[in-house]
């Protein structure tokens, strides 16, 4: 049993997870984790719900937000914890940001309609209504639940491959938020900036800027990371003297797949809580 471990990356409902938060809690708790981080894109809906859970659990619930952000054409997003998420300044900014995740989908559907594709939001609303979604922001893993359910792709890694995904030909970026600007606000709501799966970008150069920026840590761990990117953010980290971190990035499982690791295949060492706590870092 990983009783020392955390992972700091899951998804939940309130964005585009398939689980309740109390059901990552409880998952956790059968991974034998002592801690969870619940990151939402856009988000910290899904934190209540999971705090109490962990208390009746006994798991530690690690408050997040996975900031999505934009820089040199691609997605680059960047972890929050410990912000002070029940700040009605900090949700109202990440309430604008949601409305940024709103005009990408219809740009999406739109780009997909373009290639032949018959596909509405109302499909995709309906699709995630399914799936147990009720509220909350809707996303790309939706779009790609529907697409298998239509027959256009045979599973949701095809969905992304061939039109999601930043090289897919339905993929759309409207203006965002840029990741220093993330960092900043993260600052300032009193939390801890991670710079969420760089082996995701293809663009080190950039992951180091956004390093110099003032991000605090770089996620190292994570379920598409490989062993060759695990050592080259190790070294990152030791250059720059940042807080390594790992998760999963659970989203749930569709059409029996998980997206994108299951709960507890990523983790780091529960004393990590501490570099990330604001309030407690400063007596290590």
């Amino acid at each position: 049993m990983a009783i020392d471990r955390a992972d700091l990356h899951s998804h939940t409902t309130a964005s585009d997870g398939l689980q309740q938060p109390r059901e990552n809690v409880r998952m956790a708790k059968e991974a034998g984790l002592a801690a969870i981080a619940i990151t939402d894109h856009d988000t910290v809906d899904g934190i209540a719900e999971a705090i109490e859970a962990g208390k009746e659990l006994g798991v530690i619930v690690v408050p997040g937000v996975e900031i999505s952000t934009a820089a040199n054409g691609s997605d680059i997003h960047i972890l929050g914890y410990y912000t002070d998420w029940q700040s009605e300044s900090w949700r109202l900014k990440l309430g604008s940001l949601l409305q940024t995740r709103d005009r990408r989908n219809l740009m999406i559907i739109e780009k997909l309609r373009n290639l032949g594709i018959s596909i509405t939001l109302e499909e995709v609303v309906e699709e995630a209504r399914k799936q147990g979604k009720e509220g909350g922001t809707i996303g790309r893993p939706h779009m790609a639940s529907l697409l298998v359910a239509k027959g256009i792709v045979a599973s949701i890694q095809e969905a992304f491959d061939r039109y999601l995904a930043s090289d897919g030909a339905a993929f759309a970026n409207p203006p965002r938020l840029h990741p220093f600007e993330a960092i900043d606000w993260i600052r300032e709501a009193g939390g801890t900036s991670v710079i969420a799966h760089p082996g995701l970008y293809g663009d080190d150069v950039l992951v180091e800027e956004i390093i110099r920026h003032g991000a605090q840590g770089i996620e190292v761990y994570h379920s598409d990371h490989g062993p060759e990117d695990e050592i080259r953010y190790i070294r990152l980290a030791e250059k720059y003297k940042l807080i390594i971190t790992g998760g999963s990035d659970y989203h749930g499982k569709r059409e029996e797949e998980v997206f994108h690791g299951p709960i507890g295949n990523r983790t780091v060492h529960v004393d990590v809580l501490k570099q990330l706590d604001p309030a407690r870092r400063g007596s290590l």
